[in-house]
């Protein structure tokens, strides 16, 4: 063995907040890891991203590195009100006393994901838990008997198990021979940040706002999102928009200022367009169960109901709980059975998720007459049938059920 090769007992390919949920999950576990990240330490993190943390993701964080999920409380927040409008129509406003439930973690909280990873960068420094950077995962040869990854700054690293945290564009992924089948969405969604110091706790009219056919932004859907120190904006674009032309600067502007006022049109600060796409991984782990992946690794989904981040904690959270099982097992039996049951609770659970978020993008960009029916009725029925106006508010995010989880490795 060379002197440019070292081991660990596990690894994690990705320094995004999945990636480092799975380093500190394996050291809650009392297994040794080190990260290997492509990008620099002084990585360009622009754009709020992932604003909205489900308190069962903050909670998982919390059980991995006492005091982490209520870093992110403490600097999130929690909006009181949630408020409709179709076509220029208010059709549900309502206001919870208590809208983050009792207790030290609220249902969710709203924050920027820089901010997010950086207390997850503070946590992994207080438990030493190294990030190799500008290591790009190159090569991963997995056997039976452990994993050898290559990366790009010229090391070999030997590993009892691997785990795949490294993006859409996963090196992992590919090096496995799993593949992303499903969908992309048919429309693209413009999605801005616009910031705003006041944006706090209490804030006065602090609301997430969604609109059906604003004419604000000519008959399209707008979602509009507060976050610590600012506002989340997006817009649905039409089937014939440019979406290169729509995130333009100029436009944007436009649009900030029909939607939001005069006042916020200088404090636009990122842009971004999408499609979104709607799709999983054929297989989560190896074929000899010691690589595992999650997250966007494993699968893309579009935004609705902030599934993405908050499914891709979890998939870290039960991979590194399969790895510190598999390492102390006595028999190869036992490990092999403990990886698939992680890949058959996570594969399930992002066909949830998945079908979830597009239930939710059919339901926005579908041209189903019966759908749009339904809209139309709701929205004349909600002043006098707050249901209607209910589910007008509720729609646009997909279901709220639990995804269902298997309870055995029996698949």
């Amino acid at each position: 063995m060379s002197s440019d090769t070292t081991e660990k007992p596990a690894l994690v390919a990705g320094a995004g907040p999945v990636g480092m949920t799975a380093a500190l999950a394996l050291h809650a576990r009392g297994v040794d890891t080190a990260i290997l990240e492509a990008e620099p330490e002084d990585r360009d993190r622009d754009g709020s991203r992932a604003i909205y943390i489900h308190g069962a993701t903050c909670r998982i964080l919390e059980r991995i590195h006492p005091g982490l999920g209520k870093a992110l409380v403490d600097d999130g927040l929690v909006w009181p009100t949630r408020r409709t409008m179709f076509r220029g129509k208010e059709v549900f406003n309502r206001t919870y006393d208590s809208p983050g439930g009792s207790g030290d973690i609220p249902h969710f909280t709203s924050l920027p994901q820089v901010v997010t990873e950086q207390h997850m960068l503070d946590a992994l420094d207080e438990a030493g838990i190294e990030i190799h950077w500008e290591a790009a995962v190159e090569t991963v040869d997995s056997s039976p008997d452990g994993v050898t990854v290559e990366t790009s700054d010229g090391r070999t690293w030997e590993t009892e198990y691997l785990i795949g945290a490294d993006g859409g564009g996963s090196t992992v992924r590919k090096e496995i021979g799993a593949e992303f089948s499903g969908e992309q969405s048919e429309n693209a969604f413009i999605i801005a940040d616009i910031r705003d110091d006041q944006v706090d706790e209490d804030f006065e009219g602090l609301e997430r706002l969604f609109h059906y056919d604003a004419p604000e932004a000519d008959g399209r859907n707008v979602l509009l999102v507060p976050f610590t120190g600012g506002w989340r904006l997006d817009i649905q674009c039409y089937d014939d928009d440019d979406p290169e032309e729509m995130a333009s600067e100029e436009t944007m502007r436009e649009f900030v200022r029909d939607i939001m006022g005069e006042e916020y049109t200088d404090k636009l600060e990122w842009i971004s367009s999408y499609f979104f796409l709607q799709v999983q991984a054929d297989t989560f782990v190896d074929e000899h169960r010691r690589v595992l992946l999650a997250g966007e690794a494993a699968h893309l989904l579009a935004p609705f109901g902030a599934r993405g981040m908050n499914s891709g904690v979890p998939d870290a959270d039960e991979a590194a709980s399969a790895i510190a099982v598999a390492l102390d097992a006595r028999t190869e039996a036992v490990a092999h059975d403990e990886v698939e049951l992680f890949a058959a609770r996570r594969e399930k659970a992002a066909e949830f998720n998945i079908g979830a978020a597009g239930q939710a993008l059919e339901y926005l960009q579908g041209e189903d007459p019966v759908t749009v029916l339904r809209k139309e009725v709701a929205a004349e029925l909600a002043d006098s049938f707050e249901a209607a106006g209910e589910w007008l508010d509720d729609a646009p995010y997909g279901p709220h059920e639990a995804p269902p989880i298997v309870s055995s490795g029996n698949y």
